[in-house]
């Protein structure tokens, strides 16, 4: 055997051996971005998600680059897995780039599917006048939400002609979102009567994604307007959008008016409402599925800065951040956005300790205040909420801490309960 050969050979042992750690590293930072997103929840889908076939999967990473949700598809020895479910909005961008076709992007098996309401062709659920669009209906991504708003508002307007009644409004729009708005504007189109609530502002869940975040990305038809060329859309822009539309074609949103539930009487539907009864034929829901946050009831909480959800930590960076809360969630959120780079992240929770969280958390969140990744206010109350500050009372004294961004973990009401309250069958009750 010639020098060269050896010098060959070791070489290539040399290769291997360099090749392999490169893998175990990527392994292991695949895996911990697994253990982080379960951590944070991020892990489970909220609407329609990538599906893949493994056995037919390349690993070209096609998906991994197509995807504009940093995170959601990850590879893992050669192969493409969902990482961030949550991430995921439903671009459907992974499944067209994939040359081989093994992706397909959508709900799943619906009978193991207990959040996702039994739903008509045209959107009707079990409740005979109430119709669902949206995201609460499982489909995520904005687009989805308009075409359902339109569609919804479409099958009311058929219900309409078929059953002439008294003078009550034709239709009750329950949320300002995407769906809920382009309802508005369809029912106006269609020369429906119709009143429109929401329990806060206008722009629903998108209202409260983080700054300059990337929301759309596919032209839209809306009623009224015409179809939106634009094919990018941060938060602010879209939002902006939105309020130019309601205020040129007129379409008045009722604010802080919160949906009760309904009932039929007399042969309409009789919705309560936080500022009284609303009769109207049909009812078209709009919701979030996310439900509604418990609030902290201080002077400046209406700001853009407070945030009742994480949906992506990574997004946050080099941000003064305050979490509220002593629960799993809070203590979670605390450490993912810790983990980001620049952050100076600190957890307020009323109790002078925590209680009844999983121990794991506990360790974990103590040892990330024994290194300064998180500072711990135990035993503090959110006063006030400031552009570029926090009020809080602390251990009997006033502190102001600089803050760019609050994060509340109070609680909240999810939707399901008040769904199944009115009489709107599920999926997964059928399964059980």
């Amino acid at each position: 055997m010639t020098v060269a050969a050896i010098l060959l050979g070791v070489l290539l042992v040399a290769l291997g051996i360099w090749q392999r750690r490169i893998d175990r590293r990527e392994r292991a930072r695949v895996v911990t971005a697994i253990e982080e997103a379960k951590s944070l929840g991020a892990d489970r889908p909220i609407g329609q998600y990538p599906h893949i076939d493994a056995l037919r999967c390349i690993g070209c990473a096609s998906c991994t680059r197509a995807c504009p949700e940093d995170g959601v598809i990850q590879m893992v020895m050669g192969v493409a897995h969902v990482v961030q479910a949550a991430k995921c909005i439903g671009h459907g961008l992974c499944a067209a780039a994939c040359p081989v076709g093994a992706i397909a992007v959508g709900l799943g098996d619906l009978s193991a599917r207990p959040d996702v309401p039994m739903l008509s062709d045209d959107l009707e659920s079990t409740v005979r006048g109430v119709f669902i669009a949206g995201e609460l209906g499982g489909l995520a991504l904005i687009r989805n939400a308009i075409e359902q708003g339109v569609r919804g508002i479409e099958a009311v307007a058929h219900r309409c002609r078929e059953e002439r009644g008294r003078g009550d409004p034709d239709v009750l729009i329950v949320g300002a979102g995407p769906a809920g708005l382009a309802a508005s504007l369809k029912a106006k189109e269609l020369g429906l009567t119709y009143v429109t609530i929401d329990q806060n502002d206008v722009g629903g869940t998108v209202r409260k994604y983080p700054r300059r975040k990337l929301v759309m990305t596919q032209p839209v038809e809306l009623p009224l307007h015409g179809r939106v060329k634009k094919t990018e859309f941060v938060k602010e822009e879209l939002v902006d959008l939105w309020l130019k539309v309601l205020e040129e074609q007129e379409i008045e949103v009722h604010e802080g008016v919160k949906f009760l539930g309904t009932r039929r009487e007399d042969g309409r539907l009789v919705s309560e409402t936080s500022k009284g009864p609303i009769a109207t034929r049909c009812v078209l829901l709009a919701l979030g599925r996310r439900g509604t946050p418990r609030r902290l009831g201080v002077p400046g909480e209406e700001q853009e800065k407070v945030l009742y959800q994480l949906v992506d930590a990574s997004t946050y960076r080099g941000l003064r951040c305050l979490v509220v809360g002593g629960g799993d969630s809070a203590i979670e959120a605390a450490l993912g956005l810790a983990a980001q780079p620049g952050n100076q992240v600190t957890l307020s929770y009323r109790k002078p300790e925590f209680f009844r969280i999983k121990a794991r958390n506990e360790e974990r969140i103590r040892a990330a205040a024994a290194e300064g990744a998180v500072k711990l206010a135990l035993g503090s109350e959110v006063r006030s909420v400031g552009v570029q500050h926090v009020d809080l009372a602390l251990g009997g004294r006033a502190a102001r801490l600089p803050n760019d961004f609050v994060f509340v973990f109070a609680g909240g009401e999810p939707p399901y309960p008040l769904l199944k309250g009115i009489g709107v069958r599920f999926w997964g009750e059928v399964a059980a």
